[in-house]
Formats: C-alpha cells, structure tokens, sequence
C-alpha cells in the first residue's frame, strides 16, 4: 500500500483527513488486487499538499485517461483504481453516510460510475469473483 504516514503523524488536521482518505481508497483497491498509477499518487499528493483542489486532482485523473489514444489491459485495471480511489476518497471527505439500501446502492454508484455500466444496480445473479 502506498504510505501516506507522514502527512497523518504531521498533525495538520487537513492533511491527515485528506491522506488517511487517500490511503483508505487505495487500500481498498489493493483488497481486488488493483495497483493505482504513478500518476493517481502523485496527483494525490499535490491535493494533500493543498497544491490543488479534490476537483482539479479528479479532473486531472479523467484527463489523463482520456488522452490515451490506446489503452493496455494493464491501463484498465489502473483506470479502474485511480477512478474507484478518487471517488472512494470523495466519499470519505464527506460529512455524511447513509447505511441504508438506498444509501449503500448510492456509494456503489457513485464509486463505480464510469467503470462499470451496472454501477449502483442491485443485480440478481451471482457476483462472486474467482478470486
């Protein structure tokens, strides 16, 4: 897991909110064996920094995968992990969760959205992955 430690024991409360986000999203990532890009730790370390806003880093990440022309199988397992992190890391800034139905098919979506077309839907067949 990438180590965003030092801004957690820095204790400027902005920081450790924003890398304790960042840290938990990429973790998550790495439970399903996903490895963000370079490029997704760099951009969160300017946003833990203050050098951008949560939104510029976003934008910057949609960018940069909409300017590949091609992309490798490699790229869609970290397109999926920088844009699952992203909006894992916008989740977790917010000030409110709801653990109902509605509540937990709402995060799933909105993680997930533009990764996968049933991003929120409650499916009825067998999601288990042969992991």
């Amino acid at each position: 897991m990438i180590d965003f430690d030092e801004y957690i024991r820095q204790g400027e409360p902005q920081k450790r909110e924003k890398s304790y986000a960042w840290q938990t999203a990429i973790g998550l990532q790495a439970v399903d064996g996903l490895k963000p890009s370079d490029y997704l730790i760099e951009t969160a370390r300017k946003d833990i920094e203050g050098e951008i806003t949560f939104n510029e880093a976003k934008q910057l990440i949609r960018s940069y995968y909409q300017s590949k022309a091609s992309r490798t199988p490699e790229d869609s397992e970290t397109y999926e992990a920088d844009t699952a992190s992203t909006h894992i890391r916008q989740l977790l800034t917010e000030k409110t969760f709801a653990f109902t139905l509605v509540g937990l098919t709402s995060i799933h979506r909105r993680i997930f959205e533009g990764i996968f077309k049933f991003a929120g839907q409650i499916r009825d067949y067998n999601i288990t992955k042969k992991e």
